[in-house]
């Protein structure tokens, strides 16, 4: 059985045109600073040669040092604008199909930050401010290590009044078809998210949701499930899926049962099912169908020796899957495109990807 969740009639799956603007973006802009570096750096920072780490206050000098000492790659990145990087790469053209808000310094980084996403071709509009510079995350490369060093700073800054509710910005919201907004983004500006929620759900519009991390249903529980009714589709990973059943009193272990009663959660846009989408790494995407249905979805095969890193795999499928759903696709075929993206982008470092896909 094809399923698709319907959208307006302006993104036309037969002509495979969609407009500018269709996909919307809120999260956290992160600036990725990769470099090979040496056993010496690593020790020098305390760091070990394969982890996920947020900064400390040991850690702000190493931003300028990695820069200074060794040969950096500059990438846009952040969970939220990766997933709509990707899905502008699937969509290739128009330009700017994809929109993107969050919040950066009035610095080098940030600059470099606004020159990255233009040449992704997406449409960022960031909220530029003085107080915080602009978040990076440090990929510190050691063979086939990579220590993520991440300081948010400016990107936890975001301001709903100083940027969200100006005309002009709202404007670009209400253009949008589909909107996507990582988890993380919850430790950062609720009322945001929840103003462009119901904006879609009033609007019956597409607003889908990452569950992010196991931290985000632990420690961010009440303002996650203020955001829940509104999700159209949810994603989420084994882990957190299962961290989120053990905060909602779920009482299962089982990602189909998990999935079954998280589309059973309250919803206000009463038109659509909620649709929840767990991937787990090399096993089968997990998928709900309405009702009582689950359907599993095998991953494309790769061979262990071509994998490099599969930090961004997780975005990657998010990206693929919203370059279809705004054009309109079958969920299967969503699906399909999440899959192919992630097998892409594992044989890379960092969140990069070809010049163009090849995905049909």
């Amino acid at each position: 059985m094809l399923i698709t969740l319907a959208l307006c009639p302006s993104v036309v799956s037969a002509g495979l045109f969609v407009h500018p603007n269709s996909l919307f973006g809120m999260g956290n802009p992160l600036l990725d600073i990769s470099a090979v570096v040496d056993k010496d750096f690593l020790e020098k920072y305390g760091l070990k040669p394969n982890d996920q780490i947020l900064a400390e206050d040991k850690h702000k000098a190493l931003f300028e040092e990695i820069v200074k000492k060794f040969k950096v790659e500059y990438h846009a990145g952040g969970a939220t604008q990766n997933s709509i990087k990707i899905a502008q790469w699937m969509i290739q053209d128009p330009h700017k199909v994809c929109t993107f808000f969050g919040c950066i310094g009035e610095d080098k980084f940030g600059e470099i930050l606004k020159q990255k996403a233009d040449e992704a071709h997406v449409d960022a509009y960031y909220y530029e401010q003085t107080e915080e510079p602009t978040g990076t995350c440090a990929a510190c490369i050691t063979g086939d290590n990579r220590s993520l060093v991440a300081n948010l700073a400016a990107a936890n800054c975001y301001k709903k009044d100083k940027h969200l509710d100006l005309k002009e910005n709202w404007k670009l919201v209400e253009k949008a078809k589909v909107y996507y907004i990582a988890g993380f983004f919850l430790t950062v500006s609720l009322e945001s998210i929840l103003k462009v929620a119901k904006h879609a759900s009033e609007n019956n519009k597409l607003f889908t949701l990452n569950l992010s991390a196991p931290f985000i249903s632990q420690f961010f529980k009440d303002a996650l499930m203020e955001v829940m009714p509104y999700v159209d589709v949810l994603f989420g990973n084994e882990t957190e899926a299962a961290t989120f059943s053990k905060e909602q009193g779920f009482q299962t272990e089982d990602i189909e049962e998990i999935a079954k009663k998280a589309e059973a959660l309250p919803k206000v846009n009463k038109k659509r099912p909620r649709i929840v989408v767990f991937t787990q790494g090399k096993d089968g995407t997990i998928m709900t169908k309405g009702g009582d249905k689950v359907e599993t979805f095998p991953v494309l095969k790769i061979d262990q020796k071509d994998i490099v890193d599969t930090n961004g795999a997780g975005d990657a499928f998010v990206g693929g899957f919203l370059s279809e759903l705004v054009q309109d696709k079958e969920l299967e075929q969503c699906v399909k495109a999440g899959h192919y993206a992630a097998n892409v982008i594992i044989r890379r470092a960092g969140c990069t990807f070809p010049e163009k896909p090849d995905f049909h």
